[in-house]
């Protein structure tokens, strides 16, 4: 560290000390004043702030003002997610895009317009003329949700049509970052492999007739193969993450932004940034990690008694990354299960049975079994728990050989659909800007001249 740099730190450590002092809020003001933390009521129930169309997710029923666990239901536009699963896979063919479609138009496509909207999102798929060069390869990030929040906003450069939210240019904005946005994330992640990781990096030509999870993979590989079974998998990952309600904490950002009259571009990079985070995308690397720690840290895989004491150990900040959690473990509102869980550990199953990563799958399925324990004796709140999607997630993706970095930025491909019909939604029907209140507990004092200080 030179003599600026060190400079520096000791000045920022002073700041530091300085806002600690004058901005501590006593929690007893949050149970006094009935605040709304994190816009959730006293039962753990989100605050109503609208009115969706587009999703339901149902987790537990309330009898008489308590909640009764139920296995979780995700419902997209009326149809149930199993349903949804269940016709693509009778049928064999890839469900994301008519997920899409279901989700921005409100019904299900027939088979001559899910053909033709295919065709529209790979037209869509395309990057404007020098965005690859001007904007991924000569300013190449290490973390690809930056990237990709980052592209997204440059994108508005390429849009005569930015500001104009009239429906017509609102949909063919989204369906171009719901297209594009894959191709931005593979481009984005090659140049890293070059800038940071001294890699060689591949920029492969798009194939029109490849569905958008089959794109991913031929464009992310090097020898561009995959199998039919690898592009099913990827696509019900997609298919699963597409949308998940108006409140979860990225698609309310981007309800929010969009409630303020900004433009498209600005509100889905917010979106983002939200999903960036590992209380929200961000936990399935989260999970990985945990993972990692738990199999250093436990000899014996098959010990239920050793992962015990280990589960224990995290959620006392002993092991792990020291936060005290259990990642993929837990919902805001699913309780007895999650059905992309349910979903994901079916096929991680399938996928993991007889090879290397098999004694992994296991392990985390311990994670799911144990892990409830130990929170109901650490919390003893009688809350009922389960494993939520990110618990299995990043192992389908290991097994798909798809890089960590890559986890939450396909997380954020897949939901970028339900953040587009949301904003829309929002801009039909919401009509007013999004503003909670803030009690203001800050004592009154006079101003004092400089000298008096």
């Amino acid at each position: 560290m030179n003599a600026k740099e060190q400079y520096r730190s000791r000045a920022i450590k002073t700041l530091c000390d300085e806002f600690i002092k004058y901005n501590h809020i006593d929690a007893s003001y949050y149970d006094k004043l009935d605040v709304k933390r994190g816009l959730r009521n006293g039962d753990g129930t989100g605050v109503l702030a609208g009115l969706t169309l587009i999703c339901n997710v149902h987790g537990y029923l309330l009898n008489e003002g308590e909640r009764q666990p139920i296995d979780g239901e995700l419902i997209y536009r009326g149809i149930n997610i199993n349903d949804i699963v269940n016709g693509c896979v009778q049928e064999n063919r890839f469900g994301y895009e008519e997920v899409v479609y279901l989700l921005l138009f409100g019904a299900l496509p027939t088979a001559t317009q899910l053909k033709h909207f295919r065709e529209i999102m790979a037209n869509f798929r395309e990057l404007p003329e020098n965005f690859i060069d001007d904007i991924i390869i000569k300013v190449p990030a290490r973390n690809i949700m930056n990237k990709l929040s980052r592209s997204v906003l440059a994108l508005y450069s390429y849009d005569d049509e930015a500001e104009n939210n009239n429906l017509e240019h609102e949909i063919r904005k989204a369906l171009q970052i719901i297209s594009c946005l894959p191709t931005i994330m593979v481009n984005s992640f090659q140049i890293k492999r070059r800038s940071y990781d001294n890699e060689s990096m591949f920029i492969h030509p798009l194939i029109a007739e490849e569905s958008t999870a089959e794109s991913i993979l031929s464009t992310l590989r090097p020898n561009r193969q995959y199998t039919p079974e690898e592009a099913h998998l990827l696509d019900l990952c997609l298919l699963l993450h597409a949308e998940h309600g108006g409140g979860n904490n990225s698609t309310f950002a981007c309800r929010v932004l969009t409630s303020s009259g900004t433009d498209a571009y600005s509100a889905y990079a917010a979106a983002i940034g939200s999903l960036k985070g590992p209380r929200h995308g961000g936990a399935n690397i989260k999970v990985m990690e945990m993972l990692g720690y738990i199999k250093e840290g436990v000899h014996n895989w098959n010990d239920d008694e050793e992962i015990l004491a280990f589960l224990r150990k995290i959620m006392d900040k002993e092991a792990g990354d020291g936060s005290g959690l259990i990642y993929g473990i837990g919902h805001a509102v699913y309780t007895k299960s999650d059905p992309r869980a349910v979903i994901l550990k079916k096929n991680a199953m399938r996928l993991a049975e007889n090879t290397e990563f098999e004694p992994e799958f296991k392990l985390l399925e311990a994670v799911e079994r144990l892990a409830p324990m130990v929170y109901a004796e650490k919390k003893n709140d009688g809350k009922v728990l389960c494993a939520n999607v990110d618990l299995y997630s990043g192992l389908v993706y290991k097994m798909l050989g798809i890089p960590e970095e890559l986890f939450t930025p396909l997380f954020a491909v897949a939901r970028m659909a339900g953040w587009a019909a949301h904003r829309m939604e929002e801009m039909i029907n919401g009509k007013r800007i999004i503003r909670p209140a803030y009690k203001a507990v800050a004592k009154q004092q006079p101003y004092l001249p400089i000298d008096q200080r």
